[in-house]
């Protein structure tokens, strides 16, 4: 009974996350956690989540516990993910992957997944690799996130032939310039950026940080941090997913299923209109819920049912 009110039961069944942190054996994996960690007003210990230094740390720990990553860092400013989200995203892309294999999950090197969008934590990568042994490619527009998800793969010798990252060289393009002629790819993954202007991605940061109980959000600190790529894109996420699916058209008999997240749940009627006009064989939908937040992972895919049968 005790075990089960302390798990986060909305995150899925595998994800390592369910439990509330243990931050005595986070601590034994990354001391300088130590620095961050005091008695809420509930009794629990806890980081103030507010504190971008803090949720840094946190993922150092939670990656080295958990993942076995030894050397983690990301440049000052850039997306800080939330671990148990991203992890929530890929143990679904699992079951969506398991479904055309007659339930039974694929595991290993054979499963080969282009993440859009990988950001300077590279998160995706790690999660995927460690949890399922997929092999990643990873791409982004920002030179700096893509020098340093590259470090992050080459001071970790576990990932050196598991992860390799890209630079989409046209900032108006996403799949095109990165998947090569007769390269194959079970599944891509995206983390759209889903507001539609710099002021809209501020009122957010001011809701989460508001959310989190403190009085000065009216110029809020990044907790989880963020660039313009990352965070806002003209036309928000339906544009953004949108031009994904037109993309994919280009290349739908070189992956299996395209998958993105959608944030916002009055967005999926446009998005579902565009998949139908885009032609695809299949869509499904999977709800994700994170403590308070709940997010959509849209799939689709163009292959018939004799090609994902003979598919591997």
């Amino acid at each position: 009974m005790e075990k089960a009110k302390h798990e986060k039961s909305t995150l899925h069944q595998r994800n390592k996350h369910r439990s509330r942190y243990d931050f005595k054996t986070l601590i034994e994996a990354c001391v300088e956690l130590a620095d961050f960690v005091s008695v809420n007003k509930y009794g629990d210990e806890s980081i103030d989540f507010a504190n971008p230094a803090a949720v840094k740390t946190l993922n150092k720990a939670l990656l080295k516990h958990f993942y076995q990553i030894d050397f983690w860092d990301i440049p000052a400013g850039y997306l800080c993910p939330p671990i148990p989200g991203r992890a929530d995203y890929l143990h679904y892309a699992a079951d969506l992957l398991a479904s055309s294999r007659e339930q039974a999950i694929p595991t290993g090197k054979k499963i080969k997944v282009l993440d859009i969008g990988v950001g300077a934590n590279c998160v995706y990568p790690i999660i995927g690799y460690q949890e399922y042994g997929w092999v990643f490619v990873g791409t982004d527009i920002d030179e700096v996130a893509v020098r340093s998800a590259k470090n992050i793969v080459e001071v970790n010798p576990s990932l050196k032939n598991a992860v390799e990252i890209r630079l989409q060289p046209d900032q108006s393009a996403i799949f095109k310039h990165i998947i090569h002629k007769e390269e194959r790819f079970d599944l891509t993954i995206c983390n759209p950026p889903f507001h539609a202007s710099a002021a809209e991605a501020q009122a957010g940061s001011q809701r989460k940080v508001r959310n989190l109980g403190h009085k000065n959000y009216a110029k809020p600190v990044l907790n989880f941090g963020g660039q313009h790529s990352e965070l806002w894109t003209k036309g928000g996420e339906v544009a953004f997913v949108g031009q994904m699916i037109e993309e994919s058209k280009l290349f739908k008999d070189q992956c299996f299923w395209f998958t993105s997240l959608v944030s916002k749940s009055e967005n999926l009627p446009a998005i579902y209109a565009m998949l139908t006009r885009a032609g695809v064989t299949e869509t499904r939908t999977n709800n994700m819920s994170t403590g308070n937040k709940v997010t959509r992972i849209v799939a689709w895919t163009f292959l018939t049912v004799d090609q994902q049968a003979t598919w591997g």
